[in-house]
């Protein structure tokens, strides 16, 4: 197979990321720091048929969204996002679906000395299989040992290494001796473009229960606000009828105007023994009904009992 120049090369990746940026409204941008090719191989067959995933270098990417701007000025969004070791999932799934599937694609890895901390990393109490030679080890990392049958003990969990730390020499030796692999490397989720805005990945867990909730919290505040200033708004409208229709009931309660709705107001202020009535008549209700629903379940009992046989026959 011959290979092909890098002038050919470079042409071709050019032309490849350009249409993926006019077919796709929508990309993850990512970041591949710890991710061996063996493991990207597992992500592209993942992602077959539901995105597609384009690496390359920084300076060549950012050369080709700048040729293609004309075509789609938002694009230029996009420049101050390609820093460091980032990559392009482009789709036109569901966003959310695809960020499950490309964090899904994680690998266990030991901490190596010098590498950044994804997560914390805390040493769980136990009987560690190092015998006592390794003892001065652990008093430098601070960890409280003893001997325990001629093994080292840890007598209580230490947090070894705080996420967004750089892991040293020592921990990462003492965590590789006691077999702990404590991160899991993948690709990162950095942002979303999606046709020309730019978005977090932690909006992709908001809820349509949640943008209700907060739609109506606002819509509460502007109501509460229109009627203090005594502004009509279509939010503070509702309550402004109620609150009018209040005072009616009110003026009627006291005099002689009549009205529809101010009938049954005016029937129980005459005669308060309804108010009475009113409450008694559920409350009755649900009596009657409790003493049928006990007979139904006693009928049920005896029904049971009376098979015609017993249970060790």
């Amino acid at each position: 197979m011959v290979k092909e120049d890098k002038a050919t090369w470079k042409s071709n990746y050019f032309l490849k990321l350009t249409s993926l940026l006019d077919e796709y409204s929508k990309l993850f941008i990512v970041n591949v720091d710890n991710v061996g090719s063996k493991q990207m191989q597992n992500i592209r067959a993942d992602l077959r048929g539901e995105a597609t995933l384009l690496l390359g270098k920084n300076t060549m990417m950012r050369k080709a969204i700048r040729g293609h701007m004309d075509t789609n000025p938002n694009l230029e969004k996009l420049l101050p996002l390609i820093k460091q070791n980032v990559g392009f999932v482009f789709t036109d799934k569901e966003l959310s679906e695809t960020r499950d599937k490309i964090l899904s694609n994680k690998v266990p890895a030991a901490a190596r000395a010098g590498a950044i901390a994804p997560i914390s990393c805390t040493v769980p109490a136990q009987v560690t299989p190092l015998g006592p030679e390794k003892t001065s080890f652990f008093q430098a990392l601070q960890i409280p040992t003893k001997i325990s049958r001629g093994n080292i003990e840890i007598l209580r969990d230490v947090e070894l290494i705080k996420a967004g730390e750089k892991v040293g020499a020592s921990e990462a030796t003492l965590l590789n001796m006691l077999s702990i692999s404590p991160f899991t490397y993948g690709l990162v989720i950095e942002k979303i473009y999606d046709d020309g805005s730019i978005l977090d990945p932690e909006i992709l867990d908001i809820t349509d229960d949640q943008i209700r909730e907060t739609f109506m919290k606002g819509v509460a505040r502007v109501a509460s606000l229109s009627l203090a200033i005594n502004y009509p708004t279509v939010a503070s409208v509702p309550h402004s009828i109620v609150n009018g229709f209040k005072k009616l009931l009110a003026i009627a309660a006291v005099t002689d105007i009549e009205f529809e709705e101010a009938k049954t107001l005016k029937e129980y202020l005459a005669d308060p023994s309804k108010f009475a009535a009113a409450v008694a008549a559920p409350v009755a209700a649900a009596a009657s009904e409790a003493p049928a629903a006990a007979a139904a379940a006693v009928e049920s009992e005896s029904e049971d009992d009376d098979m015609g046989f017993g249970l060790f026959d």
